[in-house]
């Protein structure tokens, strides 16, 4: 496993850092969680010889890049979306998260790994005694074979796009079709739409140019006129289980293809249109400086899905991931000690840029 990726948030997430939703510690263990933190900090905690570990930071877990291996463990954190606050949820959401990307990464996701605590109260991974927090085991994946790196230095052929396309095409085909009502559907985007509203128009933000408040009332306007495209996408049965966080850097161009980190803590939330998740790609392809990526794969999966959606609809779902983007990219600055804090809002910006290009 590469190190990006690891921060994914995707449509349907909610404003993850507003007051009522910022996560709470469980005090659940009477292992500090700093403990577990420090413990496998170290490369004697690992099973294989390491020479150091390296350690990566994200909003709801801690990752351990071990040489080959690559070790996840969950915070105990609490937000309106969901709740790791036990010892239950965590386990839970580590086999889940197993399940779920063994569909696209069937070879990365190696397994489910108990840290315990033995009799003198240390701490071993895989060890005897009692459990006391559990973690997902992933081989590391090579990261000059990273979609986004890829992208950036410009080295991605014909060929990658084409055998993306048809793993693309083959997890599509085999989703069972989502039972969600039209009406349900089209309701997710107006909802998302208010909350990425109040957030991108909190004053403390200074984005899109001063044309914040017209992009957002025409894309509301869109959502309003447009409102039976996307109803029909559900009618039609389109809506599908996919992946849900479908990113550059979460696609790694070896053989076989892994396409690995989907949004595993929701269900619901993993239900998408398949050209929903690829105009989110094709965004964020964009953003990387490669603006062909997202049509090149629209017209392959068209072509192999047998479904041809309206360059209107596409635009639609562009401009909505692109706005949602946005605010997801400030949502960071709410944080008591952001991470890169000069970074979100030019970022922001950048998205909705694409955002009104998306509807004109």
């Amino acid at each position: 496993m590469s190190t990006p990726g690891w921060s994914g948030f995707a449509f349907g997430m909610g404003n993850k850092l507003a007051a009522s939703e910022r996560s709470s510690l469980s005090l659940e263990s009477d292992v500090p969680v700093e403990e577990k933190v420090k413990f496998l900090s170290r490369p004697g905690a690992f099973a294989h010889t390491l020479a150091s570990v390296e350690i990566i930071e994200t909003h709801m877990s801690w990752v351990f890049l071990a040489d080959a291996l690559v070790y996840k463990l969950k915070k105990p954190v609490r937000y309106s979306f969901l709740d790791f606050t036990t010892l239950a949820a965590r386990e839970a959401n580590c086999r889940e998260e197993m399940r779920l990307n063994r569909r696209l990464a069937p070879d990365t996701y190696v397994g489910v790994m108990p840290l315990a605590r033995d009799s003198k109260g240390a701490l071993a991974l895989g060890g005897a005694g009692e459990i006391v927090d559990w973690l997902v085991v992933m081989r590391r994946l090579p990261a000059n074979r990273m979609l986004d790196r890829v992208l950036t230095e410009k080295r991605v052929g014909a060929d990658d796009l084409e055998r993306l396309a048809e793993v693309l095409a083959r997890f599509y085909q085999a989703a069972e079709p989502s039972t969600i009502s039209a009406e349900t559907y089209a309701d997710r985007f107006v909802m998302q739409q208010a909350e990425n509203r109040s957030v991108l128009t909190r004053r403390e933000f200074r984005v899109g140019d001063g044309r914040i408040f017209s992009l957002l009332d025409t894309l509301e306007e869109r959502l309003q006129s447009d409102r039976g495209l996307l109803e029909d996408r559900a009618l039609n049965g389109r809506i599908l289980e996919g992946h849900g966080d479908l990113r550059p850097e979460h696609i790694c161009l070896t053989e076989p293809i892994a396409i690995f980190d989907c949004l595993e803590f929701s269900r619901d939330l993993r239900l998408v249109d398949p050209f929903d998740e690829l105009t989110f790609l094709g965004m964020e392809c964009r953003i990387l400086g490669a603006p062909s990526v997202g049509p090149t794969l629209i017209e392959q999966l068209a072509t192999r899905l047998g479904d041809s959606p309206s360059d209107r609809l596409l635009g639609l779902y562009t401009a909505f991931r692109a706005v949602l983007r946005a605010r997801l990219s400030l949502a960071h600055l709410l944080d008591p000690f952001p991470r890169e804090p000069t970074k979100w809002e030019p970022l922001a910006s950048r998205y909705l840029a694409l955002a009104e290009q998306a509807l004109h």
